[in-house]
């Protein structure tokens, strides 16, 4: 799930469920509960695929509507993987612990972000 397909749902169901009103008086709901304006909560209502979701903006629909981005929360438990591999490793070589560290992003699925 992309971070604006998950904003799209934490603001739908949770931050301005159904029970607000009409889909106008929802998106204006949900903007004042986040500090943002009307336009770019339509953008993330409608999952808009030409928006950004900066982190500021994923971690404020977070804490308002109480979800976690479950993807945010994998690249966690994978970054701890790798630190754990390389500590294994003793890092006493570092080009073969790059090596290795990238070796295992790669079957992640994970871009190189060194």
């Amino acid at each position: 799930m992309s971070t604006a397909e998950f904003c799209q749902k934490a603001l739908r169901a949770e931050i301005a469920p159904p029970s607000v009103g009409n889909v106008q008086a929802r998106i204006r709901e949900a903007a004042r509960a986040l500090g943002w304006t009307y336009t770019r909560t339509k953008d993330a209502w409608y999952a808009d695929p030409r928006i950004s979701i900066k982190p500021e903006e994923l971690f404020r629909v977070e804490a308002v509507s109480g979800l976690t981005y479950e993807a945010r929360e994998e690249m966690r438990r994978n970054d701890r993987a790798i630190e754990r591999a390389t500590a294994l490793l003793g890092g006493e070589d570092t080009r073969l612990v790059r090596t290795l560290v990238a070796a295992v992003r790669e079957a992640l699925g994970l871009r190189n972000r060194a």
